[in-house]
């Protein structure tokens, strides 16, 4: 459960617009107070480890040094939480549809353009396909199995 506040909080905080920042899950207060489970912890900023400079730290895998205090959602904000996007959602989704609709064009062109001729031309019989000679359209009619059939 904690996971998922730290998360939802964090898409709030960096990547709404100004105009959804001011809504909130209905278990939290409206003015921001200090969790009472951290105690005298030290109340941190909200800063990825992504977005830090890769060298100068004591450990450079995960950019912190001994001692530094870890934020209260590490999972979130550490080397290994979820990605910082560079792109914003807007263009990504441009992009997106730029690509999957060049796929489906090609396709497209593929299908129509591509088709290959048929290799011959189709038989044509005289008198109406022959329907005389083979003894009318009810006498061509495919026969009913039956059981006894099969044996």
């Amino acid at each position: 459960m904690r996971l998922t506040k730290c998360a939802l909080s964090a898409a709030v905080r960096q990547r709404a617009p100004k105009s959804l920042r001011w809504c909130r899950a209905a278990s939290t207060s409206a003015t921001q107070e200090k969790d009472p489970q951290l105690g005298d912890y030290p109340d941190l900023p909200w800063q990825s480890s992504q977005t830090l400079p890769p060298r100068g730290w004591w450990d450079q895998q995960m950019r912190r040094n001994f001692g530094d205090p870890v934020p209260e959602c590490e999972e979130v904000l550490s080397m290994w939480g979820p990605d910082i996007s560079v792109v914003p959602p807007r263009t990504a989704l441009f992009q997106f549809t730029l690509a999957a609709s060049a796929f489906v064009g090609f396709a497209f062109l593929c299908n129509s353009v591509l088709v290959p001729e048929r290799p011959t031309v189709p038989r044509e019989y005289p008198f109406s396909g022959l329907v005389k000679e083979l003894g009318g359209l009810e006498e061509n009619k495919a026969r009913e199995e039956t059981e006894d059939d099969e044996e």
